[in-house]
């Protein structure tokens, strides 16, 4: 999904706020214009999170790192293990154990500081606590059920460190629920923000339970022709994709794969293309996804 007029000014925009506090005008000003040639030259034919890995790069080549990414994939991934023994006590006793997994994997999914400007503790403590209240869309749930019962394979994309602790909990429930489905899980190929990496699976024990493999790239997204040979015939032969937040959607929608999309709506443009409030979640298969606005 190629970027659109609300992604570059989104952009634009978070690289003058980044660089605000700095002294050095010619500096500020080099570095804005030549994120600008970018914007303007690729703007029209690439993914946003392709332009923000370009961004980064271009930022690498002027400043020091904003934030410590690996110390706050740490804390995430510490914080979310400490939830996990409470949070799996309430998947086991819901009505539907399915169900639960995706109110908690899209809770999990506020962890996002590409999307957002910060993470604040207290409302991802809230939506965890209110995690299955949430509506799982009966039809979708139908949907993906009668899917994974005669489902030989299936690929799950990460989005963000912390959450992976859920996305663990979901595969550890659907491997107990579908003895003879395969399941491997993707990750980000290297430090791409606060997403995770091989690292992080390591760290929450999700290797320890799925073949788990880098795709190569560093884009906060999944391109097919950027990421690596398995990865990409993972995906290409897989039975079901579930594929976790935004940037996974802007990388895989229109390719044909028909993943599962399950993410929370962070920022004002899906916000927009939904319809829904922020911090809404969205679970279904691709082509019964309804976008109400492109813009």
């Amino acid at each position: 999904m190629k970027a659109n007029a609300t992604c570059i000014a989104c952009l634009l925009n978070k690289q003058e706020k980044n660089i605000r506090p700095f002294q050095d005008e010619k500096k500020k000003s080099d570095y804005l214009h030549e994120v600008l040639k970018l914007l303007y030259e690729h703007g029209q034919s690439h993914s946003s999170p392709w332009l923000f890995m370009k961004i980064e790069e271009i930022y690498s080549k002027y400043y020091e790192p904003i934030m410590d990414y690996p110390a706050i994939k740490h804390k995430y991934n510490q914080f979310m293990l400490s939830k996990e023994p409470v949070i799996e006590a309430n998947i086991r006793k819901a009505d539907d154990i399915i169900a639960s997994c995706i109110q908690y994997v899209c809770a999990g999914n506020y962890i996002d500081f590409g999307a957002m400007s910060k993470v604040d503790d207290s409302i991802l403590d809230q939506m965890l606590c209110k995690a299955q209240s949430e509506t799982v869309p009966a039809d979708q749930l139908s949907l993906f059920k009668s899917e994974l019962a005669p489902a030989k394979t299936l690929v799950y994309l990460t989005d963000n460190c912390g959450e992976i602790v859920m996305d663990k909990l979901f595969i550890k429930i659907l491997k107990e629920e579908y003895p003879d489905l395969a399941i491997t899980v993707i990750v980000r190929g290297g430090l791409a923000l606060n997403d995770a990496t091989m690292e992080d699976a390591d760290e929450v024990g999700l290797t320890n339970l799925v073949p788990c493999i880098g795709n190569g790239s560093k884009l906060t997204g999944t391109d097919l022709c950027g990421i690596n040979e398995e990865s990409r015939n993972a995906l290409m032969n897989a039975d079901i994709i579930i594929s976790k937040g935004q940037g996974n959607f802007e990388g895989l929608y229109g390719e044909g794969l028909q993943p599962y999309f399950l993410f929370l709506c962070k920022c004002e443009l899906f916000v927009r293309r939904f319809g829904l409030k922020q911090f809404s979640s969205v679970f279904a298969r691709e082509d019964h996804i309804h976008i109400v606005s492109g813009e």
